[in-house]
């Protein structure tokens, strides 16, 4: 394995987000596609867990529309406390922060799941959407996870 690789797979291993566990597949036609729903856990924010669902194209279909390499950008997400929350170090920006990613097509195209932190309403935020190199997508969908009236312990101190 030449530097670059390794060092591109060390890259890839260090900032991987959480890993989505199948917990249902649904077969909504004879072509063999599926609607896959998958949980995953907050990586940096205990008692938190995410359940994506998707699309997955079989293999007939793929033959038929000719597009062998990708899955459609649509997804939902709902995510809801399933124990008690502790929150580690966490991006507070605007733009939060990756918690999940997985690959849609054969190179460029990913479902992506950012947590933004709302201050304003302590409130835990989760979009999904796809990102791609070009042609980026409208689809998105969003989940709230609201703080207040619970207790919550924050590693770093509750932001101010």
């Amino acid at each position: 394995m030449n530097r670059f690789a390794a060092a591109a797979l060390f890259l890839g291993l260090a900032a991987s987000p959480a890993l989505a566990q199948e917990v249902g597949e649904v077969g909504v036609d004879w072509l063999g596609n599926d609607i896959i729903v998958e949980a995953f856990k907050d990586p940096k924010v205990d008692g938190i867990t995410c359940h994506v669902s998707y699309f997955e194209r079989g293999v007939i279909d793929r033959l038929q529309k000719g597009n062998w390499f990708e899955d459609p950008s649509d997804s939902s997400i709902a995510c809801r406390q399933t124990g008690p929350i502790a929150i580690r170090d966490i991006d507070l920006t605007k733009g939060g922060e990756e918690v999940f990613n997985q690959g849609i097509s054969l190179i460029w195209k990913q479902r992506v799941v950012n947590r933004i932190y709302d201050k304003a309403n302590d409130t835990l935020i989760y979009l999904s959407h796809s990102r791609q190199v070009q042609d980026g997508s409208a689809k998105m969908a969003i989940s709230t996870v609201p703080l207040f009236n619970q207790p919550v312990t924050w590693a770093n101190g509750k932001p101010q």
